[in-house]
């Protein structure tokens, strides 16, 4: 590799745009030489040359084959992802893709395979664990400040529904929006999902539920090393972008409240007041989104593997899969019983 990491980026969509930037501005050590998204159309190509992208295409071919990126960022369409992953392995490229890897176990498990057979290092974007406030909750319980973690409560609640056309294709609610929570749960436990139960109902659009799926959503989960988690979900909290975490354990609890802007309470003969909290997950994890790009350059650095991993997506979706069938059924669901 040459003295920087050569860098592709295939999608430059909300998530890819954030990427492209944080490449551009945030880390020194890489240099991004080639950007494509289908849809290059003149709005594209302004922005492009407002930031200083050296290179567009509508054709993501041409990063696979130029022999001088050593890693692609993929953060196009999910249907996607496991198509790039594969190319990109096979040209022997590292990898970091957005979530998910796919919604289909078969070609989830397959796309790992080559990347495996190719021996490059994927890593899958679950920004929020690079989130100041859940690595803290996750330092404290690696050095055993709270003993052995036995209950771990997520509140993920998201400050308005999607737009239905959305809703139609994203997989449901346990895909699109829960799975960051999974992988939240499954980190913060330090083990594996074993069983599921999972209820919700349609309690903000109809809409929704006429596109099939739920709007509000909890979950109990059983983790193979005996602890419990419990995990809500609403498309719409009126307030804000409503993301707390909290683990329990033997020796004490950690847990992280929403952020504000600052930390400034006014009070009045009227009222006690502080600022609103964030209202879109851009605002609250923005940080996020620069320092896991930040660790996966410095995992190829020090020819290391990054965390997550293919494996952790491939984990998130067996559980997701497991809560879609539990929501149907209305039963636990072991997780032996989706991975098939």
């Amino acid at each position: 590799m040459s003295n920087k990491f050569i860098v592709g980026v295939i999608g430059a969509g909300r998530i890819g745009k954030i990427h492209i930037e944080n490449l551009l501005r945030n880390i020194p050590e890489v240099k991004l030489k080639i950007v494509a998204d289908i849809k290059l159309d003149n709005q594209l190509k302004q922005w492009g040359s407002e930031i200083g992208i050296p290179y567009l295409t509508a054709n993501a071919s041409e990063i696979f084959t130029d022999p001088e990126i050593d890693a692609v960022v993929i953060a196009s369409s999910t249907d996607t992802h496991a198509d790039f992953i594969q190319k990109a392995a096979k040209a022997k490229k590292q990898i970091f893709c957005e979530k998910p890897i796919d919604t289909d176990l078969k070609r989830i498990k397959e796309t790992l395979s080559i990347v495996k057979e190719e021996d490059v290092r994927l890593m899958v974007g679950f920004n929020r664990r690079f989130d100041h406030n859940f690595k803290r909750i996750h330092d404290a319980i690696v050095s055993g400040r709270i003993g052995t973690p036995q209950i771990i409560k997520i509140t993920s609640r998201d400050p308005s529904p999607p737009p239905i056309e959305y809703v139609k294709v994203s997989g449901g609610i346990f895909i699109d929006m829960t799975i960051h929570d999974w992988d939240m749960a499954r980190y913060q436990a330090g083990s594996e999902v074993e069983e599921i139960y999972a209820t919700g109902g349609v309690l903000i659009d109809p809409e929704i539920g006429k596109a099939g799926d739920i709007d509000t959503a909890a979950a109990i989960l059983k983790f193979r090393n005996g602890a419990i988690g419990i995990i809500d979900n609403s498309r719409q909290a009126v307030y804000g972008y409503d993301q707390r975490v909290e683990v329990f354990g033997s020796e004490g609890c950690v847990l992280a409240e929403n952020d504000t802007p600052n930390t400034v309470r006014i009070y009045t003969t009227q009222n006690t007041s502080i600022d609103k909290i964030p209202f879109f997950f851009l605002e609250r994890y923005m940080e996020s989104y620069a320092a896991e790009l930040q660790y996966f350059f410095n995992c190829l650095q020090n020819n290391q593997n990054p965390s997550p991993n293919g494996e952790d997506g491939l984990q998130d979706v067996l559980v997701a899969l497991a809560a879609k069938k539990s929501l149907k059924e209305n039963r636990p669901i072991n997780l032996s019983e989706v991975d098939k």
